[in-house]
């Protein structure tokens, strides 16, 4: 069988699922795992998938995705050209493991789809959601882009996320995949903790200076407690296998707070994160592109 992958979570879900060799072509962002990618073909980025060059590589199937706003051009031109696709958009948990079930069906391993689902489940939960009372444990805001501030909603597996570590998201209760937010805004709501998962860029470029120079954040309690830490958007933004690491590393940011113990220094300005991990790109992309 032959695949072409146009987002980095399907190129995953595809290595996850034991079926790396289908794969003869992915989308310019597929970066993991590395081995696997290094070597084949490229179609371009998101945005600006090469049609031509995907049907060149005659796929028995297109893993498209819905989660990149602006992907339903390409989409419909994939549509268009009669190829054979499937174009998710999960905005929550139990979407991303009914994708992987939905993936390993068509390729042949519905078990391993099972079993991976399975396996997520048992560390990130079923996601199930409560419309009651507002959930306990520290606030912790999430941010796609920092200016403006781009923050992950009620419909974003982000969210599901950061509840099942033992968190509260800010916008956990707007029924939005991501939002812009004015600083103001994030002053009145006063998080926490916040984490830099900044869409497209490379995470050891991610500016923890950035935020504590923020003029209108100088009493937010996660600047004076020094709550500024992060994650690559390849943990977050991808709704995938690696959404366990994403989760690990939320659970990493809440024990540091409820502990009392400092994220990235404050210190010198325009110091990079100290514990961030490799180049990273989402599949929820800039501002308000995704979940």
């Amino acid at each position: 069988m032959r695949i072409v992958s146009l987002a980095c979570s399907n190129t995953e879900i595809v290595c996850a699922l034991g079926r790396a060799d289908f794969l003869v072509g992915v989308d310019d962002h597929s970066d993991y795992p590395e081995g696997v990618v290094a070597s084949l073909p490229r179609v371009g980025p998101d945005l600006e998938i090469d049609v031509d060059r995907v049907e060149a590589l005659e796929p028995d199937l297109v893993l498209a995705s819905l989660t990149v706003p602006g992907h339903e051009k390409v989409v419909e031109e994939v549509d268009a050209r009669g190829l054979p696709y499937i174009a998710p958009e999960p905005t929550s948990l139990p979407d991303v493991y009914e994708n992987i079930r939905t993936i390993a069906e068509l390729l042949g391993v519905p078990e391993r789809g099972r079993e991976l689902a399975q396996e997520m489940r048992a560390v990130l939960g079923d996601g199930s959601r409560d419309a009651g009372e507002p959930r306990e444990g520290p606030s912790i805001l999430v941010q796609w882009w920092p200016k403006p501030v781009i923050a992950p909603g009620r419909r974003s597996w982000t969210t599901d996320v950061i509840e099942r570590a033992g968190g509260r998201n800010p916008l956990g209760r707007e029924p939005v995949k991501s939002r812009p937010m004015e600083d103001t805004e994030v002053h009145r709501l006063a998080p926490d903790a916040i984490i830099l998962s900044w869409c497209g860029v490379d995470p050891a470029k991610y500016r923890p200076d950035v935020i504590y120079r923020n003029e209108e954040w100088q009493d937010l309690p996660a600047l004076q407690e020094q709550r500024v830490f992060c994650v690559p958007e390849a943990y977050l933004g991808r709704p995938g296998p690696r959404l366990l690491d994403g989760y690990r590393e939320i659970r990493r940011v809440i024990e540091a707070v409820e502990a009392g113990e400092p994220g990235e220094p404050r210190d010198p300005p325009g110091k990079r994160c100290d514990r961030a991990g490799s180049r990273a790109r989402s599949d929820t992309g800039k501002g308000t592109r995704g979940g």
